[in-house]
């Protein structure tokens, strides 16, 4: 009996351990991202993410890094200092937002789709622009006095190239190292300051922007994909390559709270489209 209750407890003892690796849902984040992710724990990711802690019944603990070149590198990949050499124990296991299909990481089945949208303050002389080709029909003498905002590596800047207004485009850095804005933040700024007066940004963060003024401040005109220049992405959650145990729990999760998602992304105006039938059946693997 007495060597019964010592198995039992060295059982017991084993189960609690292996129950606490796994009670921590530890997610890599922008500490200054919105409307994604943020250190006051508010933005659309941050909603996501605790939704599924709960729902696993585990504690929701995040690294924090900005969201730049060497993000992945410096929290998804990155082993804890400290830990067994054989646990490979990372500092945190989840990336909440990137492209579907990314080969940085695994990726999750798409959670949501968004596009780039024109962007224009109301009231400065723009009002009557209801499409993104009404921008190459302007008469050159209004086309010059265009203060659109292009960033570098963007389907924006390709659109505006391909249609003769780069000379009236004004420069941004899509990764700033900016530590007190990220580009929603600074675009809010500029289009308040008047710097700038439009901008294609992806969908967003160009939501972000709009609910920092007054509703109806500006005009949000979705811009459509054409021939070499896609607007519309589907987006998903990344786990380290192999990890298809995690995959496969998330992948479970985005299925299982459809509903919830959408429904926390939305409260954030962001622009939704359906995702493909056939982005929800392929993958990375």
């Amino acid at each position: 009996m007495k060597t019964l209750k010592i198995l039992t407890g060295l059982c017991l003892i084993a189960i609690t351990a292996s129950a606490s690796a796994e009670e921590k849902f530890k997610v890599c984040a922008d500490p200054l991202n919105p409307p994604y992710s943020s250190k006051n724990r508010d933005g659309f990711e941050n909603k996501i993410a605790a939704l599924f802690a709960k729902e696993l019944g585990q504690t929701l603990e995040y690294t924090w890094f900005p969201q730049r070149i060497g993000f992945i590198r410096n929290t998804l990949m990155a082993p804890i200092k400290d830990s067994d050499v054989d646990s490979k124990e990372f500092k945190c296991d989840i990336v909440m937002n990137v492209p579907a299909g990314s080969d940085m990481t695994l990726t999750t089945q798409p959670y949501y789709r968004s596009s780039y949208v024109l962007l224009i303050a109301k009231g400065r002389g723009w009002d009557d622009i209801k499409n993104a080709s009404d921008l190459t029909k302007l008469p050159l003498q209004r086309q010059g006095s265009l203060k659109i905002a292009m960033f570098d590596r963007s389907p924006g800047t390709v659109w505006i190239q391909k249609n003769g207004l780069l000379d009236q485009g004004i420069p941004y850095q899509s990764m700033s190292g900016d530590d007190e804005n990220n580009i929603a933040m600074q675009i809010d700024k500029d289009l308040k300051a008047q710097k700038i007066d439009m901008v294609i940004l992806w969908g967003p963060m160009a939501a972000y922007v709009t609910t920092q003024s007054p509703k109806g401040s500006y005009a949000m005109i979705p811009m459509q994909s054409t021939l070499g220049i896609p607007f519309e992405f589907s987006m998903a959650m990344g786990v380290r390559n192999g990890d298809q145990a995690r995959k496969a729990m998330l992948d479970k999760l985005i299925e299982t709270k459809a509903n919830e998602i959408k429904s926390i992304i939305s409260s954030y105006n962001i622009p939704l489209i359906t995702i493909p039938k056939e982005a929800l059946h392929s993958d990375n693997d």
